[in-house]
């Protein structure tokens, strides 16, 4: 008995030992199989980051969400997420890697996930929404476009302050000191606000329109001063109100940025005369206004061509415009001077500055913006007459602060640098996205 359980053992033992050898031998494999896949995607991240310092325009996968700014994630037919990372630091931050399933990538409270077609490979958003933040306080006519299906509503209120002051002598002078002649001094304060409601949709990723629709209030304190033998004082007080020019403009994306080019946008805004112009506003029998205007009068059109250019941790950003007014025939006497055709003079403008975002949520912008307004023609009792050609420069300075998902607090202050130029305007906004 005993001489069989020794032979029945000496049989067993053997084939055992190859059992867990070749169990050991499997384990080994799978192992060496997983350090090779992790191998593999150490690689394709740090292609990846060479990419990414090298310029290159990554695949697209990773972009922000519409509502909350949150990153979405793409996800192929099998339901796991499609990368190309956009945005190297999510992965660094481990909100995110590649092969994570849609249902883990959305876990972290961080990336929400949207299906992409079947068999389609996924669309790249525009660029400039990865900067939204910086793009938030840029000055009205620059910012990020709207995304596509996306309306914004937009409100807003504007105070304009201008005050010019001059002394006009009227005579001759004798000796230094001594004039004889007349002396007038005057001195002229002007106060404009505007409240505006604006819609804009995004018709594509690349595209968007816009109308806008102001109502105006104005007020015109002018006071002169004539010395002769005693002081003359008179002050005429000025205001009117009303709804303004009602505008339309559309911007198209013209490029995405690819390879750390700037990004340029096109525009073309057209201003009617739905508000009340200076040659319709009533006047007395020697021709001066009984009321101050609420528009031009005059049809007009800009072209606009502004660029964004992504410069870790800022946004550089500049425009260049033309804005054409449209000549009229006024056909109409005031006083003993017969209006004839009139064109106002066209303007040449451009600015530069850049926005800086200091967290999520605040962000600030600085710029210049000057525009060159050419001479203005009129004909008055046949005769063609030109005005004199203006110089407007203003300091920029805008605040953005998101409130919610959907609301955001604007504030774009401008400051006067020459002498045309008014002497400060405030602009406060809030948009609101459905």
């Amino acid at each position: 008995m005993l001489l069989a359980s020794v032979a029945a053992a000496a049989l067993i033992g053997p084939g055992a030992a190859m059992a867990q050898d070749s169990d050991l031998a499997a384990r080994v494999a799978r192992l060496e199989a997983l350090v090779l896949d992790q191998q593999k995607r150490i690689e394709a991240q740090d292609a990846l980051l060479a990419e990414r310092a090298a310029g290159a325009a990554p695949p697209v996968g990773l972009a922000a969400s519409d509502v909350d700014g949150r990153w979405r994630v793409q996800t192929d037919a099998s339901g796991r997420a499609v990368f190309a990372d956009r945005d190297m630091a999510a992965l660094r931050a481990g909100q995110a890697a590649p092969g994570q399933t849609a249902s883990q990538v959305a876990a972290n409270g961080q990336l929400q996930t949207t299906p992409a077609p079947s068999g389609a490979p996924p669309v790249e958003p525009p660029l400039l929404q990865a900067r939204r933040e910086q793009l938030a306080a840029i000055p009205e006519g620059i910012a990020v476009l709207t995304r596509p299906g996306k309306l914004t509503l937009d409100l807003s209120t504007e105070y304009t302050r201008s005050s010019a002051n001059r002394l006009v002598f009227r005579g001759i002078e004798i000796v230094p000191g001594v004039q004889i002649g007349v002396i007038e001094a005057n001195e002229a304060d002007r106060d404009t606000g505007v409240a505006t409601i604006a819609a804009k949709y995004g018709l594509t990723s690349r595209m968007e329109v816009e109308l806008r629709a102001p109502y105006v209030w104005r007020n015109d304190t002018i006071t002169t001063v004539q010395q002769r033998d005693e002081a003359v004082t008179r002050t005429i007080d000025l205001s009117g109100d009303g709804i303004g020019d009602v505008e339309g403009a559309i911007r198209y994306q013209i490029n995405g940025g690819e390879r750390g080019r700037p990004i340029f946008i096109a525009g073309l805004r057209a201003k009617s005369n739905t508000g009340e112009g200076p040659f319709d506003i009533p006047r007395d029998e020697f021709g001066v206004a009984t009321r101050l205007a609420t528009g031009s009068g005059f049809w007009g059109v800009e072209s606009s061509l502004s660029f964004l250019y992504p410069s870790d941790p800022a946004v550089i950003f500049g425009s260049l415009s033309y804005f054409a007014h449209l000549p009229r025939d006024i056909d109409k006497t005031e006083g003993e001077v017969r209006i004839g055709k009139v064109d106002p003079g066209d303007a040449i403008g451009m600015s530069i500055g850049f926005g800086f975002s200091l967290n999520p949520k605040f962000s600030f912008s600085l710029g210049y913006k000057h525009s060159y307004i050419r001479p203005t023609s009129s004909e008055l009792n046949d005769l063609t007459e030109e005005s004199d050609s203006l110089q407007v420069g203003a300091l920029q300075f805008g605040m953005s602060y998101l409130l919610t998902d959907r609301y955001s607090l604007n504030g774009n202050f401008e400051f006067g640098v020459t002498e045309d130029a008014p002497d400060m305007r405030f602009v406060l906004r809030l948009p609101i996205i459905f």
